[in-house]
C-alpha cells in the first residue's frame, strides 16, 4: 500500500518520498554556502601527481569493492581530511564505480558520522 501524501512546512502537500519545491531549494543554498567556504581540489590535493597515482591505483584494482563492475573512482576508505600521510596511504584506498560511490559510499560515511536519513 503506498504511503499517504504529506503536508510541507510551508504548506503544500507533497507526495510521500519527494520532496518539496522549498526544500530543495534549502537544500542547494546549505550546499552552495559549504561549497564557498571548502578549498578547491587542488588545494585539497588531488594535483597531477594524485591522477597519476589514482590511475595506477584503478590499473592495478580495475573492479568496484562494492559491486564488481568496472572501476571509475579511487576512494579514501577513511577520510583523510586533510592528512596527507592517510592521503597517500595506499592501504586506505579502494576502486569504486560511480554509482556505488556517490551512493553506497556516501550513505556509509553519514551513518559512520551519526548523521540519519
Amino acid at each position: 500500500m503506498p504511503k499517504p501524501p504529506r503536508l510541507c512546512s510551508c504548506g503544500a502537500i507533497v507526495p510521500a518520498g519527494v520532496l518539496c519545491a522549498c526544500q530543495i531549494e534549502r537544500q542547494r543554498e546549505r550546499k552552495r554556502r559549504f561549497d564557498r567556504t571548502r578549498p578547491n581540489s587542488r588545494q585539497r590535493g588531488y594535483t597531477r601527481e594524485w591522477e597519476k597515482a589514482r590511475a595506477e591505483f584503478l590499473r592495478l584494482h580495475p573492479f568496484c569493492a562494492f559491486c564488481g563492475v568496472d572501476a571509475q573512482v579511487v576512494d579514501h576508505i577513511k577520510p583523510h581530511r586533510g592528512d596527507k600521510a592517510l592521503f597517500w596511504d595506499w592501504n586506505n584506498l579502494q576502486a569504486l564505480c560511480k554509482p556505488c560511490h556517490d551512493r553506497d559510499k556516501q550513505r556509509v560515511e553519514r551513518v559512520e558520522n551519526g548523521a540519519f536519513f
